[in-house]
C-alpha cells in the first residue's frame, strides 16, 4: 500500500521525489556497531586524515606482523568495524591490516557524499599503505575496482571480493523499486547524477572495469541466496576477469559472510595461498 501511495504521488511530484532519492544516495545511514566489533576498533592504531573536506578515520592492526599487508574496504553504508571477524582471524595469522571509515561513513565526518569520493579515497589508501592485498565487500567491490582499472599501475598480488555489485544502474534500479517511484523520478535522478558526473551511467559497471585492473590472482565468494545482492552480478563479474575464481556459499546472506567462520577460513586460506 505504501509503495502504491508513493508511486502514484512520485508521478505528481517528480522533482521533490527525485531529490529525495539524490539524498539517499549522497546520505549514507550509519548503522550501530556490535560489542565486539567496537572491541576490535578499539585495538587499532587510529588517525585521522584529511580528505576533500572530510575527516577521514583510519585503522591499522598489527603492523608488525611477519606477513603481507592488507587493505579492506567497506561497503555503502558500512564502516570498517563490519570487517571485526575477518580482522581477528587475520591478526591470528599474523598479517597486517589497514581499513577505514569511507566519507560520511562510520566515525569519519557527515556530509554529502558520492561514488567517486569514495573511489579516490580508495587509490589514496593503497598509495598510503603500500598495499598489495586487498578485501572487499558488496560496494567497497565496486570502488576499488574503478581506481584500479583507471591507475593501471597499481599493481596488486590478492584481491578478494566478499559479494560484488556489477552495473550501477542496478543500484538506480533497486532504490527505485524499493522506494516505489515512478520511472519518471527514475529518469530524473539519472539525469542529474550523469549531470555531474559528466559520465554516462551505463558505463559504470565493474564486469567492464576489471577487465584491465592489473591484479594477479582473485577471488569472489558470494551467497546462493545473498537477498541484498544477487549472485548473478557477481558471477558476471567474475566472467569476464580472467585471473579471478568463483566461490558460492550458503547461509550467510549479505552481511553474515563476514563473520561466518568457514568463510573467514577461506579468506586466511586465500591469502596464504602462493600465487
Amino acid at each position: 500500500m505504501k509503495k502504491k501511495f508513493i508511486r502514484i504521488t512520485s508521478t505528481l511530484f517528480p522533482s521533490f521525489f527525485a531529490r529525495k532519492a539524490y539524498e539517499q544516495l549522497t546520505h549514507p545511514q550509519i548503522h550501530k556497531l556490535r560489542e565486539h566489533e567496537l572491541t576490535t576498533l578499539e585495538k587499532a592504531q587510529q588517525e585521522d586524515l584529511d580528505y576533500e573536506g572530510f575527516r577521514i578515520r583510519t585503522y591499522a592492526w598489527n603492523t608488525s606482523g611477519s606477513k603481507e599487508t592488507i587493505l579492506l574496504i567497506h561497503g555503502w553504508e558500512g564502516q570498517a568495524g563490519n570487517f571485526s571477524d575477518i580482522i581477528e582471524e587475520l591478526i591470528a595469522a599474523d598479517y597486517r591490516i589497514y581499513s577505514f571509515d569511507g566519507p560520511s561513513h562510520g566515525m569519519s565526518s557527515k556530509g554529502s557524499t558520492s561514488l567517486f569520493e569514495f573511489v579516490e579515497l580508495v587509490g589514496v589508501l593503497i598509495r598510503k599503505y603500500e598495499v598489495k592485498n586487498l578485501i572487499t565487500h558488496s560496494f567497497g567491490s565496486v570502488a576499488t575496482s574503478y581506481v584500479l582499472s583507471a591507475n593501471q599501475e597499481l599493481k596488486i598480488d590478492k584481491f578478494l571480493m566478499l559479494t560484488s555489485p556489477d552495473k550501477f544502474s542496478q543500484r538506480i534500479d533497486f532504490i527505485a523499486e524499493s522506494v516505489g517511484v515512478s520511472p519518471k523520478v527514475k529518469k530524473k535522478l539519472v539525469d542529474r547524477l550523469e549531470s555531474e558526473l559528466g559520465m554516462d551511467l551505463s558505463t559504470l559497471n565493474v564486469s567492464d572495469w576489471v577487465k584491465s585492473v592489473n591484479v594477479a590472482d582473485a577471488l569472489i565468494l558470494h551467497d546462493e541466496n545473498d537477498g541484498v545482492l544477487p549472485i548473478e552480478q557477481s558471477l558476471n563479474v567474475h566472467k569476464n576477469w580472467k585471473v579471478s575464481r568463483f566461490e558460492s556459499v550458503t547461509g550467510t546472506g549479505h552481511f553474515r559472510i563476514l563473520r561466518t567462520p568457514y568463510v573467514l577460513e577461506r579468506i586466511v586460506t586465500f591469502f596464504n595461498e602462493p600465487i
